[in-house]
């Protein structure tokens, strides 16, 4: 049979094919198979229309008779795609194609991979399943996509023209929810029915940690999950909880909802629903979140916390926090009604988002007692912390020749103790970039002449000093002091001796004051009457300074072949020379007292915020001297014995000065400090002492004699301190910081315990590493235990008057230690040898399963006595399952 034949028969084939309806997927199969030997196709296209008539079918086209057939409709509506790694079968009696081994199917808007595909294109119907491997095991699970949906099953059929499937054991993930089901029936693109299901977050859903066992359910993909009877089961264990029905809402995207409260009771606020309220997702770009607290006694608390963020632009977060706490009840000479509240912002801008400019702001403010007094935070490292700061600014940078930076910020800094509160609103500061007017463009600076520069800065404040009582009120805003300081300075550096550096520079000042004061004494009040003017005055001041430095090293061999091969000192003295003249024409004469013969002088600039001209001049010399030392050591980790170098004190620093215009006391006492590092930079060491060359009488005063040769040393040691700090873990090099005590203005670590915040209790205790990978298997620990340990150490002395005391000396310890996985302890505690008690303890004791998480936290003893219990799942959409019990601290009000 020649190949001219078998074309024609294939053609009568596929005109009969197109007569009787069949799909378009074997015409076009058979079409291409004309044009090649094998029977196997990889990629179908889909054409959009064919044009058959009867002298194509018989021989060389007849011009005189027209096309008879009439044009067909699309069979398919896209490219169908198909693959298989071991053979691909079409069976046209059982109108059926095969793929088997690695199959994939695409079309349209869903594909299809399994170990085998069957594709009915009669019935235009999949089936998809797994296959055996060598070992008999079942293996290449079907998956199944439409848009963003992906169903895992066993095996599934599925129509193509009606859309509906049915599914075995099917495995789909709806955000965080995981949802397993014996049987699915696919109505639609937007409706799925199971029978049997199991609904958890836990990450495996074939061994999950826990479940929802529900006998039939109705899934609406991205939109909402309804169930019937439901049934809570934990590690394959049913348990009593039962619902009649259940609604899980499913989105991609944030949604708005109710915040469930978390009740409680404590002793003296009584009962309380606290962290309720509800959440808005108000954009994909920020959000908000109204919550509050109510208790039994009248006391309530409003919180309001946002987040926003735009890509490659800012971030940023808002948090504004309320508490109205009552104690007692009226009447009661207990009775106490204190009002707190805390503002917190932190914004940051992307580097990316603008190459000349940035804003950014950190904020912390509030009532001075907040964090000592708020029932809804236990965050004992906050409630030490003594001051709180905040600084919103803004900068600019302007690309001119010379270059000019400028920024406007506002600043606060507040004591929580003395409840005094300091603010600059706001902050202008802008400055010229130097100018070295007698430098060639080309060419080195080299002289006392070429490196001559100017500079020109410039400093205005609106500056507000107030109290905790008065913040934000009018007179807060009266008491403000404005003022601008410019300021000129003109340095150079050279070198004399080849080996000393020189600096030599002048600066000029010149201040503008809007507030002043005039004293006199009055004869009405009969006292000495200090009263503020509002005004613009002015004052210019000018200074000299000087110094000279080098670097000197010196180097101790004790030989190649001695542990310690080589000694490195290096000392950096250096000597500088001050002189400020007196500006005594900007002082004037006050009488005290009524005769007017007795006087006293003053500046009107007293207490400006860029202080007063000095009187009397200055001329002094100031004396200091870095030292650096380093060891040359075999190490001992090297195979071809290598050396290396440790640092053994890295920084032992000696200052002075000499007064030449004191009649008395000229030598300011020595000051010196240092620090150095051990056991792998692990062990920080650093202490400090003052040492006075003067004696004292004795009433504890300076006089002026030695003290060498009042029959004591040469120097007499007024103070000293010491701080040790040793932190190590099993995972040296992690960022160990607690971010939370930091946001509160706390320090980063956790020697005063862990922060909890009792609006999320599903917030770890300890420092989570979701990137960790771990063997199921493995129950316990054989070889090592994850830990780590922070360890502190101070002392501070004082003989300022011969007392010779020890005027504080404690120790503290914090430590976290990994069970078994997922298994973690923590302690906090310390010892004050001084006061003779143990300081903060906290125990900390965490259970987490990865889906959900079990946690005791317990302040035993001490002002901040707390216990809290919580067990929960730690998913978002299930965070309201929960059992959350604490007692909370007894606030002292005030």
């Amino acid at each position: 049979m020649t190949l001219q034949k078998v074309s024609q028969i294939f053609t009568k084939i596929a005109l009969k094919a197109l007569y009787t309806k069949l799909s378009h997927i074997v015409l076009l199969v058979i079409l291409l198979t004309i044009g090649n030997t094998s029977v196997f196709c990889q990629e179908i296209i889909a054409i959009d229309t064919l044009k058959l008539n009867n002298s194509s079918l018989n021989g060389p086209k007849n011009n005189t008779k027209n096309d008879s057939l009439k044009k067909k409709k699309n069979v398919l509506e896209g490219i169908v795609k198909m693959n298989a790694k071991d053979y691909e079968k079409i069976d046209q009696k059982k109108k059926q194609l095969t793929l088997y081994n690695e199959a994939s199917i695409k079309y349209t808007d869903f594909d299809i991979k399994a170990g085998i595909i069957v594709y009915d294109y009669e019935k235009k119907q999949v089936y998809a399943g797994r296959i055996k491997d060598t070992a008999g095991n079942y293996i290449q699970r079907p998956v199944f996509t439409q848009g963003t949906n992906i169903v895992e099953p066993d095996s599934l059929v599925y129509n193509n023209t009606t859309g509906k499937a049915l599914i075995w054991n099917s495995r789909t993930k709806q955000g965080e929810m995981n949802i397993k089901a014996e049987i699915s029936k696919r109505e639609n693109d937007s409706v799925v029915f199971m029978k049997s299901a199991r609904l958890t977050t836990a990450k495996d859903i074939d061994d999950p940690e826990y479940y929802f066992y529900v006998t039939k359910v109705k899934f609406v993909p991205k939109k909402k999950v309804v169930v019937g009877p439901t049934n809570l089961v934990i590690a394959d264990v049913p348990t009593p909880l039962f619902l009649p029905f259940a609604y899980f809402p499913m989105s991609e995207k944030s949604t708005s909802g109710f915040i469930i409260p978390t009740p409680g009771q404590n002793n003296q606020q009584g009962y309380f629903l606290q962290n309720g309220g509800y959440y808005f997702a108000l954009s994909d770009y920020y959000d908000l979140a109204v919550l509050g607290d109510y208790y039994t006694n009248g006391s309530y608390g409003l919180r309001a916390e946002s987040s926003y963020a735009k890509r490659y632009k800012f971030n940023g977060r808002f948090n504004f926090r309320f508490e109205n706490n009552i104690q007692s009840e009226k009447g009661f000479p207990d009775y106490v009604k204190s009002k707190q509240y805390n503002i917190q912002w932190s914004h940051s801008q992307d580097a990316k988002a603008a190459a000349n400019s940035r804003f950014s702001a950190s904020v912390n403010l509030g009532s001075s007692q907040y964090f000592r007094q708020s029932v809804n935070m236990n965050n004992v490292g906050s409630t030490l912390n003594n001051n709180l700061s905040s600084s919103v600014s803004y900068s600019k940078t302007f690309q001119t020749v010379p270059q000019v930076n400028m920024s406007l910020s506002a600043t606060h800094s507040q004591n929580t103790n003395t409840k005094q509160i300091d603010m600059t609103l706001p902050t202008f500061q802008a400055s010229v970039d130097r100018i070295f007017p007698f430098a060639p463009k080309d060419g080195i600076k080299k002289g006392i002449i070429k490196n001559i520069n100017i500079q020109y800065n410039v400093r205005g404040e609106n500056r507000i000093k107030t109290s905790d009582s008065l913040f934000f009120k009018p007179q807060m805003f009266r008491d403000a002091k404005t003022g601008f300081q410019h300021s000129i300075p003109i340095t150079t550096n050279f070198k004399i001796l080849k080996y000393f550096s020189v600096t030599m520079g002048t600066a000029y000042n010149e201040v503008w004051a809007f507030n002043t004061i005039q004293k006199y004494f009055s004869t009405i009040e009969n006292k000495v009457v200090t009263k503020e003017q509002k005004g613009f005055e002015t004052y210019r001041t000018y200074n000299f300074s000087a110094g000279i430095g080098t670097t000197i090293y010196g180097t101790f061999n004790f030989g190649e072949d001695k542990k310690i091969q080589a000694i490195r000192h290096v000392m950096r003295p250096n000597v500088s020379y001050g002189y400020t003249p007196s500006f005594e024409k900007y002082y004037d004469t006050y009488a005290i007292d009524a005769t007017g013969l007795t006087t006293e002088e003053y500046t009107k600039f007293d207490g400006g915020m860029f202080g007063a001209p000095g009187k009397s001049y200055s001329n002094n010399v100031g004396i200091s001297l870095s030292n650096t030392f380093e060891a040359k050591m075999i190490d001992k980790d090297s195979k071809k014995g290598e050396s290396k170098k440790v640092m053994l004190i890295n920084n032992l620093n000696l200052s002075t000065s000499y007064d030449f215009t004191a009649d008395s006391l000229a030598w300011t006492p020595m000051r010196v400090s240092g620090g150095t590092q051990f056991f792998k930079d692990k062990l920080n060491l650093n202490f400090g002492a003052t040492l006075d060359p003067y004696a004292i009488d004795n009433v504890g005063k300076r006089i002026n004699t030695f003290n060498i040769d009042n029959g004591g040393s040469l120097f007499r040691m007024t103070s000293a301190n010491m701080t040790m700090n040793y932190a190590f873990s099993s995972t040296d090099g992690e960022d160990k910081s607690n971010k939370q005590n930091q946001n509160n203005g706390g320090t980063g670590d956790d020697l005063f315990g862990r922060n909890t915040d009792l609006s999320d209790t599903r917030q770890s205790l300890f420092d989570k590493d979701d990137t960790k990978k771990e063997d199921k298997n493995i129950e316990w620990y054989n070889t090592k235990l994850p830990w780590d340990l922070r360890l502190a150490y101070s002392v501070t002395y004082n003989n300022s008057n011969r007392q010779k005391e020890i005027s504080s000396h404690s120790v503290m310890a914090s430590g976290n230690i990994e069970l078994a996985p997922r298994w973690k302890v923590g302690l906090s505690s310390g010892y004050d040898f001084k006061q003779k008690g143990v300081t903060f303890t906290q125990l900390r004791f965490e259970r987490d399963l990865e889906s959900w998480r079990m946690s005791f936290n317990w302040v035993p003893f001490g002002t901040n006595t707390y216990w809290g219990f919580f067990i929960g799942i730690s998913s978002s959409v299930l965070s309201d399952i929960k059992y959350d019990k604490r007692q909370l601290p007894d606030r002292v009000f005030q």
